[in-house]
């Protein structure tokens, strides 16, 4: 009994093991907190790259109906665990990322549907000014004289990504909308690793029961990001992983809250406090930030570095 009230008292949190993952917690977020205090004027991103693909002959259509499918999906998967789970559903790390990546779709969907109808309005401007000068002097504009239709295309996207990043800034939603495309592509990549290559294969059928739904929010999330980096402009600076960092201490720091008000259960169990190898478990997890960001960033510098020299007649260089 008195093991118990230990285990579930305030004599749990007067443990050694409790100061010494506090600090592991405290050191990347004090760090992180400096990173990005001092490179939030570093590559701010153009207002274009928001929405304009990086493939010349493809329109912002497509980039626009991936983010609405993918938003689509994603939040129909987190109302159906709502239902089953109920507020319980964002104990977990994976809802509170899949959360995340619904946001950037969400902001993402309205900023493409706002660039879409920029170059809609602007091709359409383009296509009354190649009649009028054709009709008047009788030969087209300069610009648009030589070329098939997909070049023409291909010239006035350009031409209108150039006119939006003079004549716009990126503004709150569009740094928005990069912090939550770099975060998400860390905690995915983090939440799908833990999940596939841990969770699965150790934890047994008592504890643990992998279904359709649960499969399909661990697979789902990071298939539509990659898909989006696939076709999306967007930069991909290394501090912006101070954000992803930050991320993952707010919830940890959200389990601790809930276990000082009496949660006993922990959904992790390297988050548990009262083993001996927790410091272990905790400097783990802080390190293993570093190959999840990286993994993906190496795969926005392969498609920046590679792609060029594959499809140099179509990829647009960031």
């Amino acid at each position: 009994m008195a093991g118990g009230e230990e285990d579930e008292g305030p004599g749990y949190w007067l443990r050694w093991q409790v100061p010494a993952c506090a600090a592991i917690l405290a050191v990347p977020a004090a760090v992180s907190v400096a990173v990005i205090s001092r490179s939030r004027a570093v590559d701010p991103p153009r207002s274009s790259d928001l929405w304009c693909p990086c493939w010349r002959k493809l329109s912002p259509l497509w980039l626009l109906g991936l983010r609405a499918l993918a938003l689509s999906i994603l939040f129909w998967l987190l109302c159906r665990v709502v239902l089953l789970d109920g507020a319980f559903a964002f104990y977990f790390y994976t809802q509170w990322t899949l959360s995340l990546v619904i946001i950037y779709f969400l902001i993402g969907t309205f900023i493409s549907a706002h660039g879409w109808w920029i170059y809609a309005k602007h091709a359409t401007e383009n296509d009354e000014a190649d009649t009028f000068f054709k009709r008047d002097f009788g030969e087209e504009l300069p610009a648009t004289s030589t070329g098939s239709n997909q070049n023409r295309k291909s010239s006035k996207l350009r031409n209108v990504c150039e006119w939006v990043d003079n004549e716009q800034k990126a503004g709150f939603w569009g740094y928005l909308m990069q912090i939550a495309y770099q975060t998400s592509a860390g905690a995915v990549t983090l939440t799908d690793i833990v999940f596939w290559g841990l969770l699965v294969p150790f934890l047994s059928a008592e504890h643990f029961k992998l279904d359709l739904l649960m499969g399909c929010m661990h697979t789902l999330n990071l298939v539509f990001l990659l898909l989006d980096t696939a076709l999306n402009s967007l930069p991909f600076p290394w501090f912006r992983m101070a954000y992803f960092v930050l991320w993952s201490c707010v919830y940890v720091i959200f389990q601790w809250i809930l276990h000082i008000c009496g949660f006993s259960w922990w959904p992790y169990s390297f988050l548990e406090l009262s083993t001996p190898w927790a410091p272990f478990w905790y400097l783990c997890l802080a390190l293993v930030h570093i190959p999840c960001y990286g993994l993906y960033s190496l795969i926005v510098k392969s498609k920046i570095l590679l792609v060029p020299k594959i499809f140099h007649h179509v990829y647009i260089r960031p």
